[in-house]
């Protein structure tokens, strides 16, 4: 089995948008959710949303195990319709504990997508650089449709409607997928091997870095998409005051970052992959140090700039799965390493109320400053790459 049809693929990059876009619509509609459960302050509420972020990271292991041993068409179906009904359970809430029970059942199915729809996805893509960039791309844009489609669904009908309305979307690409996505004839564990690996002490040693890496780079995202709508609303005050308006700039924010990771796919399959991530990652610190100063349209322009960095970075982690797991075990790879990265950087949910309470958006923006020095000295301690590109058959370490 090669790559998929043309409409699965879509339909797997759909579902990247999917998973993204579900999992903020709660950052996008704290304020409003607070306000109807009678909190005073975002801030309080946003500890609530820990459980889905943890869970997107600790249910990647047994997602991935199962997308090898199972199959990865049936997972993916498992997501689509899982993430519908999480949603529906979401609008149906009346607590803020029952709204952290039902965000941590949509963490859990929101665990599916990337170590089972990614590895699905680049199966016998001729260039899966560019794959991984568009792949990238589908789920950034998601985000960015979490700020548009929430700001409006909160201004015209309420929060409630800004969940049901993606959940019957989801229902839609289940059936739909269902229907156009072919039968898996042998689970994925069960093929042949067909690419070279890296001996075992080498690839547990690319797999400890890709695993820290993502940890940091996974906090910085965290604690940027969650925390941006309220950066905005705090440094944009009496320049913007719309939220309507407000979700529109931040969409746009997310946008230029989505098209970034498309030129970062292209250059993955020309470019060395340490050189190109440690650039990346390199200018997130200045752009952070910068932001912490900056009001009105200045901070915005640095938004724009430092999404660009974080989103840049984020195809790395799976292009250096490609580069050195073989199909046949990928799916169980990715889960471990996203069990461990995705699930310490949910403290980041966690956090970033308490911490901007207590300290504002100036000492959570160069708390990021630091966390992408981190990020930077752990890519360093990458193999230097002996050829450019992603074919796990020529490409070694050195």
């Amino acid at each position: 089995m090669g790559a998929p049809p043309r409409l699965t693929g879509l339909l797997l990059n759909l579902g990247h948008a999917i998973d993204h876009m579900f999992l903020l619509i709660f950052a996008s509609a704290v304020g409003s959710i607070a306000a109807d459960f009678g909190f005073a302050r975002w801030e309080d509420l946003m500890p609530y949303g820990t459980g889905a972020f943890a869970l997107f990271g600790i249910g990647s292991l047994p997602a991935g195990r199962l997308g090898d041993l199972w199959g990865r068409r049936r997972m993916m179906l498992v997501f689509f319709f899982g993430m519908g009904l999480a949603a529906l359970a979401v609008a149906l809430t009346q607590t803020a504990w029952q709204l952290a029970v039902a965000l941590t059942l949509m963490g859990a199915f929101s665990a599916i997508y990337h170590p089972v729809g990614i590895p699905m996805l680049v199966r016998g893509s001729r260039r899966p650089g560019l794959t991984i960039g568009f792949n990238g791309l589908a789920g950034n844009l998601g985000v960015a449709l979490a700020a548009v489609v929430t700001g409006f669904l909160v201004k015209y009908v309420g929060w409630r409607a800004a969940f049901v309305v993606p959940a019957f979307i989801a229902f839609a690409c289940g059936a739909l997928f269902a229907h156009v996505a072919p039968e898996e004839g042998v689970a994925p564990a069960r093929r042949p091997v067909t690419n070279a690996m890296l001996p075992k002490r080498a690839l547990a040693h690319v797999f400890a870095i890709v695993t820290v890496a993502s940890i940091s780079g996974s906090m910085l995202y965290n604690f940027t998409t969650n925390g941006n709508g309220e950066l905005l609303r705090e440094r944009l005050q009496g320049i913007v005051d719309d939220p309507a308006s407000l979700g529109m700039l931040l969409a746009l924010v997310y946008v230029a970052g989505a098209l970034a990771q498309v030129a970062v796919g292209l250059l993955l399959d020309r470019v060395p992959v340490k050189l190109l991530y440690a650039g990346i990652v390199a200018a997130q610190v200045p752009l952070f140090l910068f932001a912490a100063g900056a009001s009105g349209w200045a901070l915005y322009a640095l938004m724009i700039a430092f999404m660009i960095a974080v989103f840049g970075a984020i195809p790395f982690t799976d292009a250096l799965i490609v580069r050195h797991v073989d199909d046949s075990m990928r799916s169980r790879v990715s889960g471990m390493r996203l069990a461990v990265a995705f699930g310490v950087s949910s403290l980041a949910v966690w956090a970033l109320g308490p911490l901007v309470k207590a300290a504002g958006f100036r000492s959570l923006l160069f708390l990021m400053a630091g966390t992408a020095v981190v990020t930077l000295c752990v890519v360093l301690m990458l193999p230097r790459s002996r050829s450019a590109g992603l074919d796990g058959r020529t490409a070694g370490a050195g």
